[in-house]
């Protein structure tokens, strides 16, 4: 069996502290960290301190019951460690019950702490939640006493203290039927109370005969991750969490959301309300259930809908893209606003040199399009392996921005790159268990990204690097030959999915366009994409009896969607009514491709809508393209669609 680290191994004799001096919270954090110090744990106590605040500031780790957790995961800490300090008289720590604390366990975790020194910190907290273990630590006259109560008490969580009888747990009145619950727990460092929730709940959910599965999202990442089986079984699901956790999954779920600490200090109250299916039904994304707000909802229910039905690859491949996008939108129209002084203002070379427009041009072109390939790559890999995956998918996805290998080698680099890091992970799950430290901190990035990169030198970058390039120059061609065949194409891709891989398609073929110096593929490209949702806002104007009175109110919000290219707008539409839907923005987004490539349009700016019309090429007839395309969504939807019964 592999050695397990013990609460001992981290609390010693000369980082307890058995008579706090201090009467604020300030000073008595001050004093934990001295003792640290003092004792050799760290190399920088104003960092360690630093540390500590900043995970204050997100809110109190004084827990309740007298008790106070203060935690930190930094580089400041040389040896991971506990510190114990009991006051006495009690010290205001800010607590959630609004009690004094009096018992004090700083936390302080190293930057690479690895899963088995959160798990100890984790079942220190859970020896914490027993009354009697915490009298027992404030009536203790020594340190010597102090630990051996902590290795008592260990022993006998761990099943090694058999001999110890347990003590009898208060009388719950058990739930009369079958209730399954799956919960996750997540606080902002993910050291102590994601555990201490986890823990609070599957203690008390075996008392009140509940089966449960807890997911904790902690600093090691995601563990014991809950399936799409389980969530579909489950009666309720308990969200216990004080920071993002991934909930479209829970769509059509009851779910009762709470802080972290409500799952430490309330687990009965939680869990009968699961039982009872007593909150509310999650529709992902905003709260509101009319206008703006209850558009978006449906918007992210339809996406919450679709993505429960994709592939494992398509999921990956979207963390990739939706992470890019950020750099895509903000160095798009940086660049945008760079070729305002014009075309070539960035260049020193030509007469319109502008020295403000070099330095747009380097902050969108140099820095943030730079970037896009390796964070699609780093994402996709993260999406596959988890943290271990990032930096090899990032330096892969740079390699093939670097060779030429574009969007298409950086997907591979990705999905490559998050593989391999699974295979090591598989490869070492069996060192012992004094060297997993090692593994995040050296051998995932080490091995990883070195063959990933060898990969990618050697076998992938060269080959794509071509191929990319002959789709480039065969497209280009395609375009010369017949551009308005290429726009009708691209906007049919464009409406046909709203987001989706043909979406995606179409848009990342326009950004690689841009790249290469041929702005006219993507005017229509935007111009497509913004059709769907103005079309449907306006038929929801002129056609109020094929629309319910929330489809109406849903139709405003989504003018200003299709405005900013959002073509997501289109989707609780499409959701409610396909078969007549996408048929009709597929056609209105053809038209606006095909004249929008017709008219010679031109768009040097990925993103903005109509945001980014002072940069584009022939902008008279770019907005005629899109009102054009806009009308016969309208009329077509008008067509086909039925009037709504009353």
């Amino acid at each position: 069996m592999q050695q397990k680290i013990r609460i001992v191994d981290l609390l010693k004799e000369d980082t307890i502290l058995l008579d706090l001096s201090s009467t604020t919270k300030d000073d008595a954090l001050d004093e934990l960290i001295d003792k640290l110090d003092a004792a050799g744990r760290l190399t920088d106590k104003a960092e360690m301190k630093k540390a500590i605040l900043a995970r204050e500031a997100q809110g109190s780790t004084g827990i309740g019951e007298g008790i106070a957790i203060p935690h930190a995961k930094t580089a400041a800490v040389k040896v991971p460690s506990i510190a114990y300090g009991f006051s006495k008289q009690g010290i205001d720590f800010e607590s959630l019950d609004n009690q004094k604390a009096h018992l004090f366990f700083m936390i302080a975790a190293t930057e690479d702490a690895n899963q088995a020194h959160l798990e100890t910190l984790a079942l220190l907290a859970q020896m914490l939640m027993d009354e009697s273990f915490r009298q027992a630590l404030q009536k203790a006259q020594s340190a010597d006493e102090i630990l051996t109560l902590v290795t008592s008490k260990e022993r006998e969580i761990n099943g090694e203290n058999e001999s110890v009888p347990e003590q009898a747990e208060p009388s719950v009145p058990p739930v009369t039927k079958t209730v399954k619950v799956v919960a996750v727990t997540a606080c902002p460092t993910g050291i102590a109370h994601t555990y201490m929730a986890a823990d609070s709940l599957k203690k008390k959910a075996a008392e009140l005969g509940i089966t449960i599965k807890v997911e904790t999202n902690g600093s090691g990442g995601v563990k014991n991750k809950l399936t799409k089986a389980e969530i579909d079984e489950a009666t309720a699901v308990i969200v216990a969490a004080d920071k993002q956790v991934e909930m479209e999954r829970f769509a059509g779920k009851v779910v009762i959301e709470t802080r972290v600490a409500e799952g430490i200090r309330n687990p009965q109250e939680l869990l009968e309300r699961a039982a009872k299916q007593d909150g509310p039904v999650y529709r992902s994304g905003a709260k509101g259930t009319s206008g703006s707000a209850g558009y978006q909802e449906q918007i992210q229910a339809a996406k919450a809908e679709k993505k429960g039905k994709q592939s494992g690859f398509y999921k990956h491949l979207m963390n990739g893209v939706s992470n890019m996008l950020p750099f895509v939108v903000g160095g798009g129209i940086i660049i945008a606003l760079s070729f305002m002084f014009g075309i070539k203002a960035s260049d020193p070379n030509d007469p319109s040199f502008h020295p403000l427009a070099k330095v747009l041009m380097d902050i969108g072109g140099g820095a943030a399009f730079k970037l896009m390939i390796p964070v699609l790559a780093g994402f996709i890999a993260k999406s596959i392996a988890d943290r271990p995956g990032f930096a090899p998918g990032m330096v892969g996805g740079l390699l093939a921005a670097n060779s030429g290998a574009g969007f298409l080698g950086g997907i591979i680099a990705g999905f490559l790159a998050g593989y391999i890091v699974v295979g090591l992970k598989k490869l070492f799950a069996n060192l012992p268990e004094t060297l997993e430290g090692i593994k995040p901190m050296l051998i995932y990035p080490l091995l990883g990204t070195l063959i990933t990169g060898f990969i990618m030198v050697y076998v992938i970058s060269d080959p794509v690097a071509a191929i990319n390039a002959g789709l480039s120059s065969w497209l280009k061609n395609m375009g010369q030959g017949n551009m308005v065949l290429l726009g009708v194409v691209l906007g049919a891709m464009m409406a046909f999915d709203m987001g989706g891989p043909l979406n995606k398609a179409a848009f990342t073929f326009g950004i690689a366009m841009i790249a290469d110096g041929n702005y006219l593929p993507h005017a229509a490209i935007m111009a497509a994409g913004m059709t769907p949702p103005l079309g449907l806002a306006l038929a929801t104007t002129l056609f109020k009896k094929k629309f319910t009175e929330e489809e109406r109110q849903a139709g405003k919000t989504a003018y200003v969607l299709g405005a900013s290219f959002i073509t997501e707008g289109a989707i609780p539409f499409a959701a409610a009514d396909p078969t007549r839907v996408i048929p009709s923005i597929m056609v209105g987004s053809a038209v606006t491709g095909g004249l929008s490539a017709l008219f010679g349009c031109t768009l040097p700016a990925p993103h903005g809508g109509l945001f980014v019309l002072p940069v584009v090429g022939n902008v008279g007839m770019y907005i005629v393209s899109i009102l054009v395309g806009t009308v016969i969504t309208a009329l077509m939807v008008n067509l086909l669609k039925k009037n709504i019964a009353n």
